[in-house]
């Protein structure tokens, strides 16, 4: 997959948006995933990691590959609202940390549209 992210015909690299949320104090870790958009085409969904509630939900942890990689792959279906089928989850570390995602993007009031 294309770590680039295309918004309205803009090119939006994921390491330079998570590298400015990173810049916010109460952040610790950043994944950033395009999601589909009926009028952008793509949008920006980002799944952040041991914030306070006044940014968003709380995750303890992303799903990482048991090597400690990002599996993007899966923030991607969730993005997407996939979430019955996440595809090949057997490198995952800690499946726990899937289903706390699932659950915060379960209760989150507005989902992106696609």
């Amino acid at each position: 997959m294309d770590d680039v992210i295309n918004v309205s015909g803009h090119r939006l690299g994921t390491a330079e948006v998570e590298d400015v949320m990173m810049e916010h104090p109460e952040v610790s870790e950043t994944a950033v995933v395009g999601c589909p958009h009926a009028l952008k085409g793509e949008t920006i969904f980002a799944f952040l990691v041991q914030i306070r509630l006044s940014i968003e939900q709380i995750a303890p942890a992303l799903p990482k590959t048991r090597s400690g990689k990002i599996m993007r792959r899966l923030l991607r279906q969730i993005a997407k609202g996939n979430l019955e089928d996440l595809g090949d989850t057997s490198t995952l570390a800690d499946p726990a940390a899937v289903e706390t995602v699932l659950k915060l993007y379960r209760q989150m009031p507005v989902k992106p549209t696609s």
